[in-house]
C-alpha cells in the first residue's frame, strides 16, 4: 500500500521505517536536551539547542502521524472487507431461501432394470445437484423405525405378511419430501413401479404445485444384465459388492468349468464369506425383467408427452454412461 502526500507517494514499509527512525531520534534528542539543560551555564546556549531540536521534533511528529493514519486506514480496509464478506454471505442465503420457497423443485425419477447401474450413477447425480436420492425401501424402513403414523400402518401390514398399499407408500413419500434436504428437489429410485402409483404421485405433487420434471431410464440389453446380475456376490454386513468377471475378490478360485468355487468367495477386508442374493439367479432374473418391462413401459409412455423422458445407453463404459446422464439432465438448448 502507498500513502500519497502532495506529489509524493510513501509506501507503508517506508513509513514504518521513518517512524522507527523518528522515535529513536526523538529519544536521543530529548535525552541530549535534558543533559544540556541541566549542565548549561548560559541561557543563550540553551535557547540555541532548543531551536535546533524543533525541526527534528517536527519531522518526528509528522512521520509518526502519517504512520498512525496509515494504520487507521488498514483497520478501515479490514473492516470494510469483513462487511463485504458478511453481505455476500447474507445475499447468498437470501437467494437460496427465495429459490427454495418460490422456484419449482427439481423432481426426478430414475428408472433402470436390476444391474443397469442405478446404484452407481444415482449417488453421482445426488452429489452434483445437491438433492437426495430417495429409495422406497429406505424410506419405508425409516418410517417404521421412526414410528410415524404411516410407519406404524406399514409395520402392521408387514407383520401380518401383507403388501404395503400404494396409499401407505405415497404417505411415506409425502412425509419424507417435506424434510429440509428436499426443498430444492429429490430423486425417486424404485418408485413409481406401476402406472397407478405414477398417477398417485402426480396427484400428490399437484397438491403443492409441483410435478415430475425429469425421467431418466438406464437401458441395458437383457442378455448383458444376466451376466452382470448372476456374477454378483456381496458381503452382507458391509454391503460391499463383487463380481466374478469385473471385480472378483482376491480369494476367488475357479473349478474345471471356469465357475467360481463358492467356498473361495470371501471378503477382501474381513475374510468373511460372501453370498449371492436369492434373486440374483438366471431363473429369478427372467421374472424380474419381465415384471420391470411390463410395469415400466406404461409409466414412460405416461410421462413422454411432457417431453421429460430421456433414455441413456448404460451398456458402455462408466464415463460414457455418465456423459449421457449429464446430457439428459441438462435443460433443452443448453
Amino acid at each position: 500500500q502507498k500513502l500519497v502526500v502532495g506529489r509524493f507517494q510513501i509506501s507503508s514499509a517506508l513509513i514504518i521505517t521513518m517512524n522507527t527512525v523518528a522515535r529513536t531520534a526523538t529519544r536521543r534528542v530529548i535525552s541530549t536536551a535534558s543533559r544540556r539543560a541541566a549542565s548549561t551555564l548560559r541561557q543563550g546556549e540553551h535557547e540555541a539547542s532548543s531551536r535546533a531540536l524543533l525541526p527534528l521534533m517536527a519531522v518526528s511528529a509528522t512521520v509518526g502521524g502519517l504512520y498512525f493514519w496509515n494504520q487507521h486506514q488498514d483497520n478501515n480496509n479490514n473492516n470494510n472487507a469483513q462487511c463485504l464478506s458478511n453481505n455476500s454471505n447474507n445475499t447468498a442465503e437470501s437467494i437460496e431461501q427465495k429459490f427454495g420457497t418460490y422456484w419449482p423443485r427439481n423432481i426426478m425419477i430414475l428408472f433402470g432394470p436390476p444391474g443397469a447401474g442405478k446404484g452407481t450413477h444415482g449417488p453421482k447425480i445426488e452429489d452434483m445437484l445437491g438433492i437426495p436420492q430417495l429409495s422406497t425401501g429406505d424410506m419405508l424402513r425409516a418410517a417404521v423405525a421412526a414410528k410415524s403414523e404411516v410407519g406404524l400402518k406399514a409395520a402392521a401390514v408387514m407383520k401380518a405378511g401383507g403388501l404395503v398399499s400404494d396409499d401407505i407408500v405415497i404417505g411415506i413419500i409425502r412425509d419424507r419430501i417435506r424434510e429440509p434436504d428436499c426443498k430444492f428437489g429429490f430423486i425417486l429410485d424404485g418408485f413409481p413401479r406401476t402406472l397407478v402409483q405414477a398417477k398417485e404421485l402426480d396427484k400428490m405433487l399437484t397438491e403443492e404445485g409441483a410435478c415430475v420434471t425429469k425421467v431418466v431410464e438406464l437401458q441395458v440389453p437383457d442378455e448383458v444384465l444376466e451376466e452382470r446380475i448372476c456374477g454378483r456376490w456381496i458381503h452382507k454386513k458391509s454391503g460391499r459388492s463383487y463380481h466374478v468377471k469385473y471385480a472378483p475378490p482376491k480369494s476367488m478360485k475357479k473349478d474345471g468349468e471356469g465357475n467360481p468355487i463358492p467356498e473361495s468367495m470371501t471378503d477382501d477386508e474381513t475374510g468373511e464369506a460372501l453370498m449371492q442374493r436369492p434373486d440374483d439367479t438366471a431363473s429369478a432374473l427372467v421374472k424380474r425383467l419381465a415384471g420391470y418391462h411390463g410395469e415400466t413401459v406404461p409409466i414412460l409412455k405416461h410421462y413422454a408427452p411432457g417431453g421429460i423422458v430421456s433414455e441413456v445407453n448404460a451398456n458402455q463404459g462408466m464415463d460414457g454412461v455418465w456423459g449421457e446422464v449429464l446430457s439428459a439432465l441438462k435443460r433443452a438448448g443448453n
